[in-house]
Formats: structure tokens, sequence, C-alpha cells
């Protein structure tokens, strides 16, 4: 089961941050929130750092674990560690040429997602009249 750490990155106005998946990539086209793969010998949240850097050129400085749970695609099993990202220095940026946008929680079923993400996406509807901290 490879271990994927996912970012909820919420800016002032409520707004989530998501990345459009290249078309090379598996699920090309895709929209997902930023993160990725687990290496070995790193924690979560070293991948989180890591992932977030490479991919939208950001540095988390601080971030709370969220929901966790395995998702099995027809392909691969995967452990979708979801985190909430508090504080970050930078500005978020499409580092790997891909397309970044920040969108309304209520909008984010208009864009396509991954399978594992809808899980995610529900919960982040369930909460968003709530505080996500």
């Amino acid at each position: 089961m490879q271990h994927i750490v996912i970012a909820i990155i919420l800016n002032s106005n409520q707004q989530v941050l998501i990345a459009q998946r290249l078309p090379h990539q598996d699920k090309g086209g895709c929209w997902e929130f930023p993160g990725g793969k687990v290496e070995p010998n790193e924690t979560a949240f070293q991948a989180l750092q890591r992932e977030l850097q490479e991919e939208i050129n950001i540095e988390v400085t601080d971030a709370e674990q969220w929901i966790e749970f395995p998702f099995q695609y027809p392909h691969t099993a995967v452990l979708l560690d979801t985190w909430i990202v508090k504080k970050y220095v930078g500005k978020a940026i499409g580092a790997e040429g891909q397309p970044v946008q920040w969108v309304k929680l209520s909008e984010l079923l208009q864009f396509e997602f991954p399978e594992g993400n809808q899980r995610i996406i529900e919960k982040l509807l369930d909460v968003k009249q709530s505080k996500i901290k």
C-alpha cells in the first residue's frame, strides 16, 4: 500500500488550493489537492513539506493531520493521509508546470478529482460552515 500525503490549504477567503494533474500523469487532467508519496525513512510531515516545496513552491511550517483512510484503485492500494496546512511561507504556484487554482469549497464539485479524493471533498463540504483549523 502506497502512503500518500494530501494537503488542504485554505486562504483567508475560505478557498482551497487545487492543482490539475498533467496529461502524462496517472489520472491526467483531473484536479487534486497538492501532495504525493511518502518516501522510505521519511515521516508523513516531512513528505508533506518536501512535496509542497517541489509541487507548489511553498515551505510548510505548521500542519495538522486531519483524516486518513485506505482507498483501493483498480491498479493499486493507497493510504490517503490528509493534512490541514496551518502556516506556510511563499506563494503557491505550479512549480512543475501544472495549473493551480484557489476555489470556494462550494465549487469543488464542479471539478473532476480522482475517486479517492471524493471522501475528502465530502468531509470538506460537511465542515465548511464550521472551522477547519
